[in-house]
């Protein structure tokens, strides 16, 4: 959830320290156009803050973008063009929140908790003091209220100092207050809204080649201070502040097919990011599941599951999962939450722990658990290594049941995953799911972007619903012109 932020050291303190024990997990009219972008992977824990109220269109000419996503360490990322000129920003894609946020400041830019990064190469920052068509967003903008949660117009207004004349009169000229965004896992970010040009590539109807339109007065988070979020995100969240939303997409929808981890820092292939018309036509081969509406995080996606299954035929064994994966209580908790932020799929106890003995009964090979010890993973076990490829096939496979009768099967490598280079004909691999904390309010459950890896997922915002299908995704992005030849 967004907050109001006072600049001072002591505060920063005591909201991290807030954080550490109130965790919350919460993450507008349509054009003609559609978008398609591009992915690099890159990011682990479970994040979502809570934004809300109505967004200003922002028009484009554009009917499909396309962009590249590329694949980096534990996440997806997206190349932002913002500024005149146009300065090249790598952030997160993320469906599991709203805010698109950039680091700003060559120097003064900074990241706590953040020592695995030091020297990433992906920790650029953009200069709005480099940028002619860069402004400070003001305190009056539904923008401004949005990013401090307010019920009050007039509160962002108040703390930038307005005049009661002023607010009244809604002629404040004063810059949006800083702000305090926060994330599920306990990560923060510090700075202030911007506006600047955003130039995103596509297909206009009048011109079929690849062409880059300008999207003026793009609204977004300059940051110069962060705990644990060492680079941007872009949000594809239903909010006001979402890169959807500001592109006018919120009445079509998207779609993306993740690369599968082996193409990780791969320069020369990219995953496919589609949104508008393009991303929701002609996918009938799609099991489509409904999306579900939280009554206090509207701007998440979340789905239902019924099942899970392992294995196949006269082998296989299902297990009904707690209603709370697909219904909402009373507080408006529960559901699955589907998040391209958050790396592995989560799921709660004790259907978690059901689902473990499940597959223990059906796996012969030997535990490896000093792997479960060094890594936090619940089931890793030493497998037969031979003619140089890994033997996948050799775990059951586990088909997701969502609501409507939408079933996936995971495609092979998107359970059980090789934790190293194999030692004496023997590799060992780690089930890559993770057990809900204990007492988190907010989704039951979360669909990571490591099981939608090589399934091409639609967001068919318009219709209220999401599709997947297995597909190689490496196939779809050199379909799409993703992928260079080494």
């Amino acid at each position: 959830m967004a907050t109001p932020f006072t600049n001072t050291p002591f505060l920063i303190l005591l909201v991290i320290a807030f954080l550490s024990f109130n965790q919350t997990l919460a993450r507008q009219r349509s054009s003609t156009s559609s978008l398609v972008l591009g992915l690099r992977h890159s990011r682990t824990y479970l994040r979502s803050p809570k934004s809300s109220a109505n967004s200003k269109k922002i028009s484009s000419q554009v009917l499909d973008l396309m962009e590249p996503l590329k694949e980096v360490r534990d996440g997806y990322l997206i190349s932002l063009n913002l500024g005149t000129p146009p300065q090249v920003i790598q952030v997160y894609m993320d469906t599991g929140s709203d805010l698109t946020w950039v680091p700003c400041g060559n120097l003064s830019f900074s990241c706590m908790e953040c020592d695995d990064y030091r020297n990433n190469k992906l920790n650029t920052t953009f200069s709005p003091s480099a940028s002619s068509s860069s402004l400070r967003d003001l305190c009056g903008t539904p923008f401004c209220i949005d990013i401090h949660s307010s019920d009050n117009h007039l509160d962002p207004c108040t703390m930038a100092g307005c005049s009661l004349t002023t607010l009244i009169k809604g002629t404040c000229p004063r810059p949006c207050p800083s702000f305090a965004y926060t994330y599920g896992a306990g990560g923060v970010v510090i700075g202030s809204l911007s506006r600047d040009t955003l130039r995103v590539h596509g297909i206009s109807s009048s011109n079929p080649s690849n062409v880059t339109t300008e999207i003026p007065n793009f609204c977004f988070g300059c940051i110069g201070s962060t705990f644990r979020e060492p680079i941007g995100i872009v949000g594809f969240g239903r909010g006001p502040l979402s890169l959807p939303s500001q592109l006018g997409f919120l009445q079509k929808g998207f779609s993306h097919c993740f690369l599968a981890f082996k193409y990780a820092n791969n320069p020369n292939i990219s995953s496919p990011l589609v949104i508008g018309d393009v991303a929701i036509s002609s996918k009938q081969n799609l099991q489509f599941t409904p999306m579900l509406k939280s009554p206090i995080y509207p701007n998440n996606y979340y789905i239902g599951l019924e099942a899970i299954t392992i294995g196949n035929n006269s082998t296989s064994a299902t297990t009904p999962v707690p209603l709370s994966l697909r219904e909402f209580d009373s507080q408006g908790n529960g559901g699955m939450l589907i998040d391209s932020g958050t790396t592995y799929t989560h799921l709660p106890q004790p259907f978690y722990s059901d689902l473990l003995s499940v597959f223990q009964s059906v796996i012969t090979y030997p535990r490896a658990k000093e792997m479960e010890m060094k890594t936090s993973f619940d089931l890793c076990y030493k497998v037969p290594y031979a003619t140089n490829t890994f033997t996948g096939e050799l775990f059951p496979s586990v088909t997701f049941h969502f609501l409507n009768n939408a079933s996936l099967v995971l495609p092979q490598g998107n359970h059980f995953y090789a934790m190293g280079a194999p030692i004496d004909s023997t590799v060992v691999k780690c089930l890559l799911f993770q057990t809900m904390d204990d007492g988190d309010n907010g989704p039951a459950g979360v669909f990571g972007s490591f099981q939608q890896q090589n399934v091409e997922v639609v967001y068919d915002l318009e219709k209220e619903r999401i599709g997947f299908q297995a597909m190689d995704c490496a196939s779809a992005a050199a379909s799409q012109g993703l992928q260079k030849n080494s």
